[in-house]
């Protein structure tokens, strides 16, 4: 019997790896598939991390990583001490804010809305148009918005000296800086974001809405009552993922907005990191600049993720 029982666990590990070597092999389409995005994950965000270690160093090209000196945090301190550091991270920290507050919610509003167009053909038709700004590089979005917010010969403002006002610097104005960048970034993201909410709406069982119906509820009632209930745990995931990216609001489409005028409140860590640490060949500074920010973007997916849980929901992990 002791014979038998210590052969046993053997037998078991044996049996349990043939069939995992038989799921991998009736599967192996799915990995091929997958092959791309893991290679593209391992290639630009992984093996890069191995980079940071030159924020400890005051990096020379020509040394290479292994003969640069190290300098420990004196490049943080450096970031932390720098008189307009505060400023920087306010002005992100805002522009943050009002995505959160402005831009995140519209796609959810958009999908409760094509949901409820009951034409295919006009659903089909809203879907397109609203998707469509999403595959324009932000400089074809910008320059949109310059030809139209422009004061020479601009059709905002020649509506607006038409109807008997002054015309507007929006592009030059400080205090039109943040209204034009999340009304672009509506402009061209939002119609993408409904696609994951569409996908959860659909997957919600049509005999609820009729058990609704059956009890007089309205269309209305049907969406607070059982759409957004169904897809909250989609909402939740979706913000979550959000503040992870406090700091990264993107480069290119604050740089394409920023100028003289507006430096003052546009000034973001993204465009601090280029004109600050590669423009001057500071590159040991960027990347401490780079490590802050996804430390900071770690540390609050984390506590949200954990918050989340703490109310009941399943969260990312």
């Amino acid at each position: 019997m002791e014979e038998t029982a210590a052969v046993r666990p053997q037998e078991v590990s044996v049996h349990s790896t043939s069939e995992l070597r038989k799921r991998l092999w009736r599967n192996r389409w799915i990995y091929v598939m997958l092959l791309p995005g893991i290679l593209y994950f391992l290639i630009f965000k992984y093996i890069p991390m191995f980079g940071l270690v030159i924020s400890f160093q005051d990096y020379k090209p020509f040394k290479g990583i292994t003969g640069s000196e190290w300098v420990g945090f004196a490049h943080f301190e450096r970031l932390f001490t720098h008189p307009d550091f505060w400023k920087i991270l306010s002005n992100t920290l805002i522009l943050f804010g009002l995505n959160l507050l402005f831009y995140f919610p519209v796609p959810i509003v958009l999908a409760l809305m094509l949901n409820e167009v009951r034409s295919a053909f006009f659903k089909r038709l809203f879907q397109t148009l609203v998707y469509l700004p999403h595959f324009m590089s932000w400089v074809i979005i910008v320059s949109i918005s310059y030809v139209m917010l422009t004061m020479d010969g601009g059709i905002i403002n020649e509506l607006l000296v038409k109807l008997g006002f002054s015309k507007i610097n929006f592009l030059l104005s400080p205090e039109w800086f943040r209204p034009t960048y999340i009304l672009q970034v509506i402009w061209r993201e939002a119609g993408w974001g409904t696609i994951i909410y569409l996908a959860a709406i659909a997957s919600i069982d049509p005999g609820l809405y009729e058990a609704a119906r059956m009890d007089g509820a309205g269309r209305l009632r049907q969406i607070w009552h059982i759409t957004l209930p169904a897809i909250r745990s989609v909402i939740i995931v979706l913000l979550i993922l959000k503040i992870g990216d406090v700091l990264e609001l993107g480069f290119e489409h604050v740089y394409l907005l920023l100028n003289s005028m507006n430096r003052n409140v546009a000034e973001i860590i993204d465009t601090y990191v280029y004109t600050t640490g590669l423009r001057q060949m500071q590159f040991s500074y960027s990347a401490a600049v780079g490590f802050f920010k996804s430390a900071v973007g770690l540390v609050l997916v984390m506590l949200a993720n954990r918050l989340a849980k703490k109310f009941g929901e399943e969260g990312i992990y």
